[in-house]
């Protein structure tokens, strides 16, 4: 039995009169229908939707209709997105790194700061020394020197200020982190 192939004379594709010529491809889906989809599985800022929907092909009159939609009927919103993004990292992340992140997605700045403002310093600091807690176990560390070099430095990389990490790291080497976070 010989195999069939789509594969026309001397390798090339044999070519269908009723096929479109190779071009932009039509997606099957509105873009609606698959911002909906999108918006299904996880929150999208607007400007990480349209990039979603831009590189699914659709075209930028029919990505602007389907965010306008979204948006009218509540189903994207920057500031509630912002928000949330805020309080589910905030235990593992400083205000910088979630600032950078939120200006990643393209949620605009007012907006992130208005999600940033309800990260507090104290709160920030709870944070902080529950990770320095959790860095400070893995490795032994003889002083406040050798602390800020090795928990520290890995506290200013996840977006906390110098000013936290230090008391983050005195709170864990003088072991009073309970009263960090009252």
């Amino acid at each position: 039995m010989q195999r069939r192939s789509s594969r026309g004379p001397r390798g090339q594709a044999s070519r269908d009169p009723s096929q479109k010529p190779a071009g932009r491809r039509t997606p099957p889906v509105g873009a609606l229908d698959a911002g909906l989809r999108l918006l299904s599985v996880r929150a999208h800022a607007r400007a990480e939707l349209r990039r979603k929907l831009g590189r699914r092909g659709y075209e930028a009159d029919e990505i602007e209709a389907a965010v306008g939609r979204l948006i009218e009927l509540g189903y994207l919103d920057d500031s509630s997105f912002a928000q949330s993004l805020v309080r589910r990292r905030r235990a593992l992340r400083g205000p910088m790194a979630l600032s950078a992140e939120l200006a990643a997605r393209g949620v605009d700045r007012a907006q992130a700061d208005a999600a940033l403002a309800e990260f507090d310093p104290t709160e920030q600091l709870a944070s902080a020394t529950r990770l320095a807690e959790r860095l400070y176990a893995r490795k032994t560390v003889a002083g406040y020197r050798e602390m800020l070099e090795v928990v520290g430095s890995r506290l200013v990389r996840r977006g906390f200020s110098p000013t936290i990490v230090r008391a983050a790291c005195r709170a864990v080497l003088a072991g009073t982190s309970g009263d960090a976070e009252a």
